[in-house]
């Protein structure tokens, strides 16, 4: 069946990729109730902490209030701008999420679903959306192969392992690298003669 231009295999495949990014995530992360550093959970946390309390520009910088040895932000900005608005987010959940240097470690049941809600939200905004965008734009396949290549793109392992099982928010880049394979396909494929 096909909906305003989309194949229903379309569909499916975004929803079995985010089941399988939820499921994947309910899993334990590299570095769980493992002080002193706690693993990526708590270096994403500690980067909505740091964010959220400071102004930009000392958030590169080590100081009394912005240990480096202690997960120092080593992200660009644009993964520093994200941070800050799950930050912000974390704060009016729960204030005791983010609170400079005495969140330190902090694990909970429920900041465990938030953190791996907002991985999950960021990728389905960021990526799963350019991936189905590319997939309607491309022109030169039937919407059969592109709702194929978009399901496998997807649930390509690779990515739901680390974002979702490891605890990383990539994403920024694998919007980038699509935004730009996007502007630049037409040049892209007829250099490889593939269109």
């Amino acid at each position: 069946m096909f909906i305003n231009g989309v194949d229903d295999l379309m569909y499916f495949g975004v929803l079995l990729s985010v089941a399988v990014r939820w499921a994947v995530s309910r899993f334990p992360y590299s570095g769980a109730g493992k002080p002193p550093m706690f693993g990526d959970y708590e270096a994403q946390r500690h980067w909505m902490e740091i964010t959220v309390n400071l102004p930009a520009h000392e958030w590169y910088k080590n100081s009394t209030k912005n240990d480096l040895l202690y997960w120092g932000l080593d992200y660009p900005p644009l993964t520093a701008y994200h941070s800050m608005i799950c930050g912000y987010i974390a704060k009016w959940h729960n204030p005791d999420w983010v609170s400079l240097n005495t969140s330190r470690g902090y694990e909970s049941y429920h900041h465990k679903i938030f953190m791996r809600s907002t991985v999950l939200v960021a990728d389905v905004v960021f990526y799963v959306a350019l991936i189905c965008y590319w997939s309607i734009v491309y022109k030169p396949w039937n919407i059969r192969n592109k709702a194929i290549a978009a399901g496998l793109c997807l649930l390509y392992p690779g990515l739901i392992l680390i974002d979702h099982g490891h605890f990383q928010y990539p994403l920024q880049v694998k919007q980038i690298i699509i935004s730009k394979f996007l502007s630049y396909k037409e040049k892209l494929f007829s250099s490889l003669n593939c269109n």
